[in-house]
């Protein structure tokens, strides 16, 4: 029972974990296995990013060097790709699969792409669900409050929402990405596996914080009953 000795009900999240764990493992070792190969065209990954933007009528948009190891992200509220310390300036397979990823959310802005605009439209609701659902739940559990309970949960399902919609967005992002590549020759066909390598084990990084959302919510469901006992 909750609060005495272990929670039966974390076991729910071994296979979360256990995925993550193995996902954060294969993103860091995929990417160091491909960061040590230069690509052969001999660009840097902010150069082709700066070309992959033109290309889509936006190369006013800043390319920022930001600091951290696989930080790497466009910023929808400032229209800026943000390359990170291993990414920037680097002429490697991984670096340039990586910045033209960012290109292709970048992209998607561009062309109002559905689920990022319903991605970036429920950030401030997500921030809210995720902030309160835990304490609500918690509450409710020690007052007996099953309104707060079940409030929590429901907040925290709007929370999974978010993990679910961002799949997609993460997916359809590296696609434009390997297909920008290959459209380009930046990357020569054994160069392009590479990077989809880079990319996929990323996507992994994704499928494992959904999986983790998904179970929790199920973990919240099933504490939810037994005190109803």
């Amino acid at each position: 029972m909750l609060g005495y000795g272990l929670d039966p009900t974390m076991i729910v999240l071994i296979p979360a974990v256990l995925l993550s764990m193995w996902a954060q493992s294969k993103v860091q070792s995929t990417f160091n296995q491909y960061s040590r190969i230069a690509a052969r065209g001999n660009v840097t990954a902010d150069s082709v990013a700066r070309m992959l933007l033109t290309l889509y009528g936006m190369s006013n948009m800043p390319i920022n060097h930001v600091s951290g190891n696989l930080t790497d992200h466009y910023d929808p509220r400032n229209r800026t790709l943000n390359l990170s310390d291993g990414v920037y300036g680097n002429r490697s397979i991984a670096s340039i699969g990586v910045a033209a990823h960012e290109v292709g959310h970048a992209i998607q802005h561009h062309e109002s792409y559905a689920p990022l605009m319903l991605r970036n439209g429920i950030v401030p609701a997500v921030n809210v669900c995720s902030t309160a659902s835990m304490p609500l739940f918690f509450i409710g559990l020690l007052m007996g409050n099953g309104m707060l309970v079940n409030l929590g949960i429901i907040l925290f399902a709007g929370a999974l929402v978010f993990h679910l919609i961002t799949l997609p967005v993460e997916i359809n992002a590296s696609s434009r990405a390997l297909a920008l590549l290959e459209q380009t020759h930046t990357l020569a066909p054994d160069e392009l596996s590479g990077a989809k390598k880079v990319l996929t084990a990323a996507a992994w990084t994704y499928i494992a914080s959904a999986l983790m959302a998904l179970l929790q919510l199920l973990r919240l469901i099933l504490i939810s009953r037994s005190r109803r006992r």
